[in-house]
Formats: structure tokens, sequence, C-alpha cells
């Protein structure tokens, strides 16, 4: 069609940066090929992309189709997570990133200039191994010609109440990412703003960390095993007595990710520990890439200072390179502030449940061996919630 943008997504989730650019570009957009391994997943991207061709394995592409605009790559986080093994780059699961460089080559060899390449991942790769993994990616591009630029962006710049801190890494041998990543910034989200009667939390946790998070969830996780689900839990101050610690459903978790409600309803099993929030905490934040692809359809211009980094220790937050030379840009992780839609005005109340007394249980004996969450009554409130919720156990008369 004329005008359109050309699109393949390896790695791809459930179509997180894809249904972004399709936000944004509307029928512009033509997905024209999506890779993705896990059934489940397959199952959403055939009903939400049901035009687009499907390759169920990355490791045995062998081709991409000509003409592409981008090529989209949220590739697995497990072994560069600090929720997950931390492997490194080199572990089975986030080393399969090596297959992409594979095509972009096989691409090259045909005379095939690919405009654009889009890379998401955690924050953690900035760090562990000495930021081993953002030192090959970095590698491999610049083998292959790319000017690069990334950014740590926190997905509550786009409205959504989601504390979730994400890599995006934009690279080009034809136009300056810099224009796209750079063109926007802000001073952050006011945390004043944010109102006191929800905080989303990690009932997994307790003597290390808490994901604590006021009018907000903390960090969605895929979860370490496949189909388990790894929701967070939200304390309301304000609920009633064995409904004030809960655990979100399924759609809000959705929506809490940018979704629409039901998105990966065609990945349902009828069971509570199926699939669907593991695919959720996978997933990327459409409203990240609804911003990219608006920054790359209307790019802007980069007015903050570069200052050259030393390659000692972490990689900086943000930053942009060629040639070898890196570069580090002082930005902060909000480029935009769309209208903040508060936690308890995106629940469904009713429809979450309550932690169960086994989960609030082991959860409270964790939170007593520290000196964690010490907010104002969130101790009390779990007691009491572990209390109230016993009767669950309790053998019938």
């Amino acid at each position: 069609m004329p005008g359109s943008f050309r699109i393949a997504g390896l790695f791809a989730g459930i179509g997180g940066i894809e249904a972004g650019f399709r936000r944004a570009l509307g029928p512009q957009l033509q997905t024209t090929l999506l890779c993705e391994s896990w059934e489940p997943a397959r199952q959403v991207l055939e009903t939400r992309f049901p035009d687009t061709e499907l390759h169920g394995d990355v490791a045995t592409l062998r081709d991409l189709p000509g003409s592409l605009d981008l090529v989209a790559a949220g590739f697995p986080c497990t072994d560069l997570s600090q929720a997950g093994r931390t492997a490194g780059i080199r572990g089975a699961q986030s080393g399969l990133v090596a297959h992409l460089f594979d095509v972009l080559r096989l691409a090259d060899g045909r005379g095939e200039r690919l405009p654009w390449l889009l890379i998401e991942n955690v924050p953690n790769m900035l760090q562990l191994d000495r930021g081993e993994a953002m030192t090959y990616l970095v590698r491999e591009l610049t083998s292959l010609g790319y000017r690069w630029a990334y950014r740590v962006v926190d997905s509550r710049f786009t409205g959504v109440p989601q504390r979730r801190r994400r890599v995006v890494l934009l690279a080009s041998r034809v136009e300056d990412p810099r224009a796209v990543l750079f063109a926007d910034d802000t001073d952050g989200l006011d945390e004043e703003t944010l109102r006191t009667d929800a905080f989303g939390f990690y009932w997994t946790e307790g003597r290390g960390g808490l994901g604590w998070a006021r009018d907000a969830t903390p960090t969605f996780k895929g979860g370490s095993t496949v189909g388990i689900p790894s929701p967070p839990a939200v304390w309301l101050p304000a609920g009633e007595e064995g409904r004030r610690v809960v655990i979100p459903c399924i759609e809000d978790g959705e929506a809490l990710q940018g979704f629409e409600r039901g998105w990966t309803l065609p990945a349902d099993l009828g069971r509570r520990n199926g699939p669907r929030w593991k695919l959720v905490g996978n997933a990327v934040t459409v409203g990240v890439a609804e911003w990219v692809a608006k920054r790359i359809q209307t790019p802007g211009s980069m007015d903050h200072s570069s200052t050259e980094w030393s390659g000692k220790g972490a990689w900086p937050t943000a930053a942009w390179g060629e040639g070898g030379k890196v570069w580090s840009v002082r930005v902060s992780e909000f480029p935009r502030l769309e209208p903040y839609t508060h936690l308890l005005d995106l629940l469904d109340v009713h429809k979450a449940r309550p932690l169960s007394h086994r989960a609030a249980s082991g959860f409270w004996r964790r939170l007593q061996e520290g000196n964690l969450g010490r907010y104002a009554g969130f101790r009390s409130h779990v007691e009491e919630h572990v209390r109230v919720t016993a009767s669950e156990h309790r053998p019938a008369a």
C-alpha cells in the first residue's frame, strides 16, 4: 500500500511491539512476519495478527521478508534479569539473540539495507557481568555498520500504573536513532501526585525486597516456570477486612501493559495457573512501542549534551554510539508524561481475588525476618489478612 511501513518481529511474544506500532500507524502498518516458539504466545499471535506469517523458531529462520522498514526483537530476558537465572548473554535463552544478527547478515548478503532495528530488554543487562550483554550487542551492531542509541524508560511515562523499567535500543545505518530516542524528555514523574489508596508489591518476596510501588504495581514478572503465573499483589488500606490484600485479575494485568482486556484470551487453558500471566509478564508495554513508532515517523532533534564514556563499570542508562565509540546522555526515564491512570481507576477490585492464606502466611513470615514493609498500616493489615483467611485451611467438620 502507498506509504506503508513494513515490520517483522522476532521473539514476538504476544505482539506488544507490533500492537504499539499498529496503534501509532494504523492501516499504514504491515506486519509481515512474526517469529515465536512458545505455543500459548503463538495462539495469541494467530488471533491478533491473522494475516501475518508466523514462524516457530528463530534458530531455523533463514530469511527475512524483503523491503522491511524495521525488525523488532524483544529477545528473552531470562538469563539477564534479576528475577531470572542471571546466566548472562551466553545463557541458553538470552543467547538466542545471536540468531537475530545471523539473519541480518543474510539480508545484507542480498543487498537489503534495513532502515531500523529495535531491541528491548531489562536494565540489568547494563550491569550484569560488567555489561557484557550490551557490549555484545554493540559489537555486533558496529560490525554491521549501525549507529545505535538506547535509553532506559519507565512504562509509567505512557500513563499505565506499572513501574516497569526497560532498555529500548534503536539502531540504523541510514537514519539517526538519537532523533527518535532523545527528542523527548521531562523531569520525570512527580511522586507527590500519586495517590495513597493502593500500593503494589510482590508477595513472593519479603526478606530482600518487596518491589514496592505507590499507586502502581511493580514490574510484572514472566515467572521461572512455564505456566506458573507471577502477578503482584495490591494493598488496599481502605479495603474490607479479608480483601485488603488482593491479586489483580488477568484482564487488569493486560491493561497494565497497555493491551486491550482479553488480549491473551486465545491462550486461556481454563485454569488459574494458566499461561496468561507469564505471557503478560514477558510482554513489551504497548505504549512504549507506540511512542517509538510515532517518533520514527516524525523525528525530533537531540538537544542533550553527550559525554564520551570511559567504558569502565556499568553502562550508562542512556547512550549512543558508532564506530566503536560510546557517548553517554543525561536524560530521564520519562521521555513524556502521558495522563496518568491511577491504579484504583484501572483495577476491577470486584474481580480481584484475596491473596490466599498460604501465600499470605509465607509472605508474613518472610516479612518479619527483615526490616521491610514499614509503611504505616501495611504490616498490621498483612497480619490481619493471614488471620482472616485462616478459615480457608480449616478442615471441614
